[in-house]
């Protein structure tokens, strides 16, 4: 009987009436189709298709390719209906009416509201927490830039009150390509817009003038975004430049400035930064009053889009890639290049450098320091802050290398230790990561904000930032103080030292970061520091860009299905397979993940090539956020965040760590699962150590390996303390340091 069904079926198909040629390509494009995916599902040439909706010389389809081609449509017309009437598009002064054209005033799905802008606010806030669509919205083309579909529906929670700057009703951002001859702009909500533009110099007119892309500034005294361009390879051909960057180019970072597009720009007056025509180049002419006239491009066959923070984006089609940088820039902000760049672009977003004075007697504003930032001019580091080749270390011997004494080392954990007889007869080794733990280290740090003060024996005050010279060899960690008058008993050799990253423990004066010292008063000790640079002008300079950026990454992370208030179980469930429920999501998690880390890396940048030699001054120490101290003070007050937790369980539970890498820590268990070794009681953790959840600070499942694993990986490398954590994840042993 279901074969008669299906002949039934068929045989209307190959009937039925096709819709017209430009709602075939209205519904293809409505879903991010492009002509190549459809010719692919159909096994048609491209062509084909493309003749299918041509609005001069439409083709039919026949046989059985119109039976496919019919029951796809439908089904787009279902997701897609054709909007309602439009009214009647404004009239533009500056384009001769038969030119115009109006843009679909039809309901949008649910992902425009997902991608919708920031609103205008003085304060950072917390973002949007829409629900993500797994497809584009509904597309619109027009080619003068008039007002944006709009949901019907109310808005969901969470989102900004107040509406949508017309300036940049169109988003952050728009991805260009070329089809069928015709130079399209994705934009963010399924917006597509034609482009007239015939050249690159044009492109960068069209965009300001007519685009209406950007995003309103994160704080009152800052700029506004500029707009963002992503070139598909398509466009680039279109406007002349190179489809990919040869050896030379890409090592360069820049085309050569002598190419035929750069001399395009300069002969219309467009500028470009000294980084030069690179894979995230920007175009401007210089400011006139308040009026910014800037492009970003993004460039991902130049590798803009680097595959270990954005995955596959750089292969997406145009609407999904303008769908997944649409979610960043509306949680985030639009990219200013890499995600390193675009975490420290953030700061410097949220804490302006300088705002504007009170009138004056004639009424006039002038540009004065905003409090609480790092200021508009760079400030020295303390020597002990320095890094290698540092102007400051100028005067140093030759090959000098500089101990603890001399050298500030605030670094991440990279520890491990054999395992115990006991450990042995367990089953399993279980690894739990730390959510955004370098996010959780910045919240509610106090940080320096002008130049160090340098001191002589002073007196400790764990509320002043700095870099103190202090010996804490006499810490002992077999005792311990875990809370207010009580101490515990713990077994020293199976313990990470907190004041360093691997397996030395301090054995005289040393520097370290205020959070470092002020463990060794929380565990219960005496310190006396010998000197000291403490920044005396402070503030929570990193308060507003954790806050930004925790948002982010729980709004997102709902929309993947991982709620913040799940149970332990519930959430271990959740975060199965999380990343499936919706790739492009995923890959704004680890985007903004990456933007975390990056950015407080470039506080502390070293050269890059440029032909720099030691103890001479490199570009990144212009830039008043190239702040070594603030790195080094996230980095210490994270690690003791983790060793606090880490002994808090060890006095509660009698275990202990075997392995830790940064953020993650591994625990042999008798269980596959953290719930066999974290310990809960009516469903709450110990109060101050581990709990399984998906804000920052709390732990989640990084894997599961077998006791048996670990013993045969160490054997096999003879590392008898090689690194577990490092490998935890899938097993995969792909790089060795013997433990050294």
């Amino acid at each position: 009987m279901s074969e008669l069904f299906d002949a039934v079926d068929a045989l209307v198909a190959s009937r039925a009436p096709l819709p017209q040629a430009e709602e075939r390509k209205r519904l293809r494009q409505a879903h991010g189709l492009t002509l190549d995916d459809v010719a692919a599902a159909l096994k048609v040439r491209r062509a084909t298709v493309s003749g299918w909706e041509s609005v001069k010389k439409t083709t039919e389809p026949r046989g059985p390719e119109r039976e496919a081609y019919a029951r796809l449509l439908k089904q787009l017309a279902e997701l897609y209906p054709a909007p309602a009437a439009a009214p009647a598009p404004a009239t533009f002064t500056d384009q001769p009416a038969p030119e115009e054209r109006t843009l679909s005033t039809g309901p949008a799905p649910d992902a425009a509201a997902m991608t919708e802008h920031e609103n205008t606010q003085t304060t950072p806030a917390a973002a949007p927490t829409e629900q993500a669509a797994p497809r584009p919205a509904r597309t619109a083309r027009s080619t003068s830039t008039s007002r944006r579909p709009r949901a019907p529906k109310a808005a969901p929670a969470g989102t900004p009150a107040g509406g949508t700057d017309p300036r940049f009703e169109n988003g952050p951002l728009a991805v260009v390509d070329v089809e069928d001859g015709q130079v399209l702009a994705y934009c963010t909500g399924g917006l597509v817009l034609d482009v007239p533009a015939k050249s690159l110099p044009s492109l960068v007119d069209w965009t300001l003038k007519e685009a209406k892309l950007g995003q309103l500034k994160l704080s009152g005294p800052g700029k506004d975004a500029d707009p963002l361009l992503v070139l598909t390879e398509a466009a680039l051909e279109r406007y002349g430049l190179p489809v990919a960057l040869t050896e030379e180019e890409r090592l360069a970072g820049r085309i050569p400035e002598g190419h035929k597009v750069i001399k395009q720009l300069t002969r219309a007056d467009w500028k470009l930064t000294k980084r030069g025509f690179g894979p995230w180049a920007r175009i401007y002419r210089p400011a006139t009053g308040s009026e910014r006239a800037c492009v970003q491009l993004c460039i991902p066959s130049w590798h803009a889009l680097d595959s270990r923070h954005w995955g596959n984006a750089a292969q997406l089609p145009p609407a999904e890639l303008a769908r997944l940088l649409g979610v960043y820039a509306s949680r985030v902000m639009t990219p200013r290049g890499s995600t390193a760049v675009t975490g420290l672009e953030l700061m410097t977003a949220l804490h302006p450098p300088t705002r504007a004075s009170e009138p004056d007697e004639t009424g006039k504003r002038h540009s004065e320091h905003n409090p609480g930032s790092l200021g508009k001019d760079p400030v020295d580091c303390a020597p002990c802050e320095a890094p290698d080749g540092h102007p400051l270390l100028k005067d140093l011997p030759r090959f000098h290398v500089r101990g603890p004494g001399e050298k500030l080392f605030e670094e991440a954990y990279d520890w491990a230790r054999p395992l115990t007889d006991a450990e042995c007869t367990l089953r399993h080794l279980v690894g739990i990561d730390v959510n955004m733990a370098f996010a959780a280290g910045a919240n509610g740090l106090v940080v320096g904000l002008g130049a160090p003060t340098h001191v002589k024996a002073p007196v400790f005050d764990p509320k002043l930032p700095g870099s103190w010279l202090v010996d804490l060899s006499h810490v002992d960690l077999s005792r311990v103080k875990v809370g207010k008058d009580k101490w515990a008993d713990l077994d020293a050799s199976l313990l990470p030292s907190p004041f360093t990253p691997k397996r030395e423990r301090p054995d005289g004066p040393a520097w370290y970061a205020t959070p470092t010292v002020a463990y060794a008063v929380e565990l219960g000790y005496e310190v006396r520091p010998i000197e000291a640079y403490v920044r005396y002008e402070n503030g929570r300079y990193l308060d507003g860009w954790y806050n930004r950026l925790r948002d982010a990454f729980l709004a997102t992370m709902a929309d993947l299905g991982v709620d913040a208030d799940l149970s332990p179980a519930d959430f271990l469930a959740a975060m199965d397979g999380y990343k499936e429920r919706d790739p492009q999501l995923a890959i704004v998690v680890s985007a903004i993940k990456a933007t975390v880390k990056g950015g407080l890396g470039k506080l502390r940048e070293r050269p890059r090539g440029e032909g720099w030699r030691p103890g001479e001054p490199w570009r990144a120490l212009s830039r008043p956020t190239w702040r070594p101290d603030i790195r080094a003070a996230v980095i210490s007050r994270t690690r003791i965040n983790l060793h606090r937790k880490i002994v808090k369980h060890a006095a509660f539970t009698g275990q202990y760590p075997v392995a830790i890498l940064s953020d993650c820590v591994v625990y042999a268990a008798d269980g596959t699962s953290p719930l066999d070794f974290l310990p809960y009681r009516d469903g709450k953790p110990l109060p101050g150590a581990f709990k399984l959840g998906i804000k920052p600070g709390l732990v989640k499942h990084e894997g599961t390996q077998s006791v048996l694993w670990g013993e045969e990986v160490r054997e096999r490398f003879n590392a008898p303390e090689l690194n577990l954590a490092r490998y935890i994840k899938d097993g995969t042993v792909t790089d060795v340091d013997n433990g050294e």
